[in-house]
């Protein structure tokens, strides 16, 4: 991913603020709002809880789109999730904020789960469904 299409790609994010990440359970898709993203060395990264639904589903298919809108334009990014190995930029984020820190805890045991997209590809397009922008990870 180079790097002036990743910082396009968090800056379409976080101008959206809340943006979606679709999976499949089983043969029926899934959708939920997301929030936290964050670009590091030139990738974006996501993260959900490893006790979730949402990270079983996709241990079982990685392959997962985020949208995203901004006013009358959005953002398809779809690829294939790879987790980071260890729990330890999960940890760090989860230290920096209060709010995660009640949920991800010695106490309930779960975890932050870290994200980014392989094999990926982002559009914006316009709202007639026109692609303004195309990116290839």
């Amino acid at each position: 991913m180079a790097l002036e299409d990743a910082e396009r790609i968090d800056e379409f994010l976080n101008e959206a603020k809340v943006f979606f990440l679709a999976t499949v359970d089983g043969d029926k898709p899934k959708n939920r709002p997301l929030g936290f993203h964050l670009l590091k060395d030139g990738k974006i990264y996501f993260g959900v809880g490893d006790f979730k639904d949402v990270y079983k589903q996709m241990m079982k298919n990685p392959y997962v789109e985020i949208v995203a809108l901004v006013e009358t334009d959005f953002l398809r990014y779809y690829g294939k999730a790879i987790f980071e190995e260890d729990y330890a930029l999960g940890s760090s984020i989860v230290a920096g904020n209060e709010f995660l820190q009640g949920i991800y805890n010695d106490e309930t045991g779960f975890k932050l789960a870290i994200f980014h997209l392989e094999e990926a590809t982002a559009e914006i397009r316009d709202i007639t469904g026109k692609i303004n922008e195309s990116y290839e990870f």
